[in-house]
């Protein structure tokens, strides 16, 4: 696992809300649920997407969008319509509301002279993990066709549509590809608004040091090892990654542990502190105590208790 995989890890589609619609002019559909991260895929035709104070995004056929929650959006024939707006959202997303092309609850005129149909998925991401993600992301990602993501935009329109066994399956493997393909082709083409780490990965030095970190969370890495394992000299190492990434390689490694360690702590009752301490790499529960309160500024046992609480 590398660090853009490692990021993505914790963004899971289970039981995701779906819908598919053929729509004519006018139409506004508003998203209200202020889901984290919302996919929406325009098979054909073409619409706007309005968000707050953001300009209107046009898209057409092939686009597909990301939009970073929670503020609510819409997608609407011309940013000026004069349709009334239908709410889509959780509460119309129940499975009990019929299969997938119904249940987002919008207006499904399946007119033969509509001329515009869209798929959305509704996305959840949660945990620290998911907020660090969510952080390097703007409000509007658009993905045109004809890149990475195309192929499988057009699996998930198909399958939507379908309402078939298994459907609910099918569809959350497919939303992870989706948004795994869209954030990857947004980075690789966005150079200079990608996170630092994500264009480091490229770097012949960088790219296989933050790989061993990810893949090997809970070894006793030192700038010494990471730099005897990259073929290079502690000072090449120490500078080249403090350069690329914009902080020196220990405490990149700390940080991304306390991540790993306080979505553990919130999520798993079941693990010990020692636990916990011991699988991101500390063999002493207090020193890791010591360096979780000086990263999160709260000690790991306050952590857990203030995630209980808020769930």
């Amino acid at each position: 696992m590398d660090a853009f995989g490692d990021l993505l890890r914790g963004v899971r589609s289970h039981g995701s809300v779906f819908g598919y619609s053929t729509l004519s002019a006018p139409w506004a559909l508003d998203f209200v649920d202020g889901a984290p991260l919302t996919l929406c895929v325009i098979v054909d035709g073409a619409g706007w997407i309005v968000r707050g104070d953001h300009d209107p995004l046009r898209v057409s056929g092939g686009d597909t969008v990301v939009v970073r929650g929670p503020e609510p959006f819409s997608f609407v024939d011309d940013p000026d319509t004069s349709a009334t707006p239908v709410a889509c959202g959780e509460q119309c997303s129940i499975p009990e509301n019929g299969g997938a092309r119904h249940r987002l609850g919008w207006a499904d005129c399946r007119d033969p002279n509509a001329s515009t149909s869209i798929v959305v998925g509704a996305y959840p991401v949660h945990g620290e993990i998911g907020d660090r993600l969510l952080q390097v992301l703007p409000p509007l990602i658009r993905i045109p066709p004809d890149t990475d993501a195309d192929p499988v935009a057009r699996y998930l329109a198909a399958e939507v549509a379908a309402d078939r066994p298994g459907q609910q399956i099918v569809l959350d493997r497919l939303l992870d590809w989706l948004l795994v393909c869209s954030l990857r082709t947004w980075f690789d083409d966005q150079e200079q608004a990608a996170p630092q780490w994500y264009s480091a990965l490229h770097d012949p030095v960088v790219g296989p040091v933050l790989q061993l970190m990810h893949a090997e969370v809970d070894a006793p890495w030192t700038v010494a090892s990471l730099a005897r394992r990259a073929g290079v000299s502690r000072a090449t190492l120490a500078k080249r990654f403090t350069d690329l990434v914009g902080e020196p390689p220990l405490t990149y490694l700390t940080r991304w542990r306390m991540t790993l360690a306080a979505d553990q702590l919130s999520d798993r009752p079941d693990l010990t502190i020692a636990d916990v301490a011991q699988s991101v790499g500390y063999a002493d529960p207090f020193t890791f105590s010591t360096a979780f309160k000086r990263t999160k500024g709260v000690n790991p046992s306050t952590h857990r208790m203030q995630a209980s609480l808020s769930t």
